[in-house]
């Protein structure tokens, strides 16, 4: 039995030491775990920081080594613990790689005796599929061949249970026998793609599947090239819902094949469908105007400018002005084009490249543009909730979400900056609203979320807004201009009528300090048979992010621009 010494000031708790004196341990504690029951423990430190005079070796207080002793104890139960743990993981594993090996000697041959599949998507149905019935032992149903990627799996017995996905929906596999035994079975991944042949069936009753259906599977393929990582590579672990938004939009790859994205990108399909299909109700005519462009829409300072064949041109920060040549030989037009903003600004809000849909309108009234916009808005809304998959979509991500209640709410600006102020909300310089004041988004957003409904918010004075909006005849300040306000998002559409007067027009390029020469495509619609027109834009994001009760709008596009962010 070996005397150990223990010095606070100069030993180290490293199982390198050897408990001699002049190779010291720190503590008591980790002395008697490498060195239990020894015959002596002798400790010695400073009476104070400063005192480095020679140290005399003490005896281990008794209540120090009987605490020392217990916590040898703990660590000796817990490592008899992890010992086991390890043997029995090692047999596991043993018995595992033995399963894995014979599972890699199980061949599957599809039954030549079986009807020929038909090959359908997860989401068809229809008289050509026949369920089985699971009270009728006689009952047959329809034998299919589906392909997929497994979107969720889990094991109960010798039973695989995969939900396989095929982006136009999703259908119950069960996968039994000896097709649960190979090693494609035994090892199958999340993601990983597969070619299933069986017979579809109701599901038992009580039980819940897809469109209340399964698909007992008779033969299945997964070439090796269809298999997805597994261990440390796993989707699962790549993408995890609570990981930092940069780091999701840095593998939006990937995170697009979650739940909640790619109902996003499902539920966006449907509403730009709609659009085309109410704008089609209503006949008007759908253009697709240029994105390289030469000419300003929405002030200089938000343009992407870049070199076009030794020329100064710029990406279009809207398609409006080439909108409005199309009205004297089509009639009302639209479109759904990228837009481009180069704003430095990084709001929830905002974007760099955006989809944006426009129309304008021939031959209107300020009022006949609300309502046409209310209208398109709400129709809209009525397509797109009248698809029961993608209603369900929505519901999903907004459970309160209503239809808007049509007359939207009519607020002039005028009237917002007194709300503003008796509700003692302040602008952006810490001040009461005043008119003439450009309300800033978190003003505009409170003003909404408290009021509740959309706003049409109306008639903003003629300093804050573009130079081709047309002034109100009665008030000479302002312009027929207006944003529509949604709970939660803010300004979704922007939208005016336009100056349809030569004189008027040119006189806002003037005070504008904006050359009209390069617009002489535009100003002559004014000189060759002009019309009362008008028209607007609306962020097709902002419009998603609303619908489907998203924070960011950066989530309600496929691989968002931003500042500070061009890829992947």
């Amino acid at each position: 039995m070996a005397t150990i010494y223990i010095d606070e000031d100069v030993g180290k708790d490293e199982p390198t030491q050897l408990g001699t004196e002049e190779s010291p341990y720190k503590t008591l504690q980790f002395a008697y775990i490498q060195r239990p029951a020894e015959a002596q423990y002798l400790i010695r430190k400073s009476e104070n920081a400063d005192n480095e005079v020679a140290k005399e070796w003490k005896p281990a207080a008794k209540s120090a080594l009987k605490k020392a002793v217990n916590l040898f104890e703990q660590h000796k139960k817990k490592a008899a613990k992890e010992q086991e743990l390890a043997i029995r993981r090692k047999k596991e594993e043993e018995v595992r790689q033995k399963v894995l090996e014979e599972a890699k000697a199980i061949v599957l041959e599809e039954d030549a005796s079986l009807p020929a599949p038909v090959k359908i998507k997860l989401s068809d149905v229809g008289d050509h599929i026949k369920l089985r019935d699971t009270q009728d032992p006689e009952s047959k149903g329809t034998r299919v061949r589906v392909v997929g990627r497994v979107h969720r799996e889990r094991k109960q017995k010798d039973v695989l249970f995969i939900t396989l996905r095929d982006g136009y929906g999703q259908m119950q596999v069960v996968i039994a026998g000896k097709l649960a035994k190979t090693y494609d079975a035994l090892t199958l991944t999340r993601e990983t793609s597969m070619e299933i042949f069986g017979e579809m069936r109701e599901v038992p009753p009580g039980a819940r599947a897809p469109l209340n259906r399964e698909l007992h599977a008779d033969f299945y393929k997964i070439p090796n090239h269809w298999k997805a990582a597994g261990g440390d590579d796993a989707i699962t672990n790549r993408v995890q819902a609570d990981a930092e938004h940069a780091t999701l939009l840095d593998l939006r790859h990937l995170t697009l094949r979650g739940d909640v994205a790619s109902s996003i990108m499902l539920v966006r399909d449907a509403v730009e469908f709609a659009f085309s299909q109410a704008y089609r109700e209503i006949q008007i005519r759908k253009v697709s105007p240029p994105a390289l462009v030469q000419t300003q829409v929405e002030g200089g300072g938000s343009l992407f400018k870049f070199d076009y064949y030794k020329e100064e041109a710029y990406l279009t920060q809207s398609s409006q002005l080439y909108l409005e040549t199309c009205l004297p030989s089509m009639g009302a037009v639209y479109c759904i084009e990228k837009s481009f903003r180069a704003e430095k600004s990084l709001t929830r809000r905002h974007l760099s490249e955006f989809t944006h849909i426009e129309a304008e309108l021939d031959f209107i009234s300020f009022d006949d543009l609300l309502e046409h916009i209310e209208h398109i808005m709400c129709r809209v809304l009525e397509l797109v909730m009248a698809d029961p998959v993608i209603a369900e979509k929505v519901k999903d991500m907004n459970p309160d979400f209503k239809m808007p209640e049509r007359p939207f709410m009519r607020m002039k600006y005028s009237d917002a900056i007194a709300w503003l102020q008796e509700h003692e909300i302040l602008n952006e310089d810490n001040e009461p609203h005043k008119f003439g004041d450009d309300i800033a988004e978190a003003a505009e957003r409170k003003m909404t979320d408290i009021i509740n409904k959309p706003i049409f918010l109306t008639h903003f004075p003629t300093a804050i807004k573009a130079f081709y909006m047309q002034r109100d005849p009665e008030d000479e300040r302002v312009t027929e201009s207006v944003d529509c306000l949604m709970p939660g998002v803010g300004e979704i559409v922007g939208g005016s009528m336009r100056m349809d007067k030569f004189e008027d027009l040119m006189g806002a390029f003037g005070r504008e300090g904006i050359d009209p020469e390069a617009y002489y495509w535009y100003t002559d619609q004014r000189k060759y048979g002009s019309s009362p027109h008008g028209g607007y834009g609306l962020g097709f994001e902002r419009f998603l992010a609303w619908l489907c009760k998203q924070h960011t709008v950066r989530d309600c596009c496929l691989y968002p621009r931003y500042f500070g962010r061009c890829k992947p």
